[in-house]
């Protein structure tokens, strides 16, 4: 009975080096997911780092829970003494507030603070736009 060739043949071999452009999905995964998740995160935790180390005494803050209230007091390091309502205050922990709610707007002139203007007060809005009297 005659042998088939198929049988006697050696099995063919994978690439007996080391291929490096095998790699080359997963790192491009990796920086991928490094500039669209792992980035992004460590800069918010960081600005939310900065915003509690400048709680002070005043501030208007809205907590985790939701709820809002104003700092009376910074305990130490890890507390503050939050007044909720009057004569109503709670220790929360620094890493429970969410943010802080009295921030500075801009400083605006009195036509964006929503003053009027002289020539605002005689002339309507058409003529102003337009230049007309």
């Amino acid at each position: 009975m005659p042998i088939s060739s198929a049988y006697a043949q050696a099995a063919g071999g994978a690439p007996a080096g080391f291929d490096l452009i095998s790699l080359m999905p997963l790192v491009l995964i990796f920086v991928v997911f490094y500039f669209l998740l792992i980035r992004p995160q460590q800069k918010k935790m960081k600005a939310h780092r900065e915003l509690i180390g400048a709680l002070k005494r005043g501030d208007k803050v809205l907590t985790a829970g939701g709820i809002i209230g104003t700092v009376v007091k910074v305990e130490d390091d890890n507390t503050l003494l939050v007044e909720i309502a009057k004569d109503i205050r709670v220790r929360v922990a620094r890493g429970t507030i969410s943010e802080i709610l009295n921030k500075q707007p801009a400083a605006k002139g009195p036509a964006q603070a929503g003053g009027s203007t002289e020539g605002a007060a005689k002339t309507g809005l058409m003529s102003q736009l337009f230049g007309k009297k």
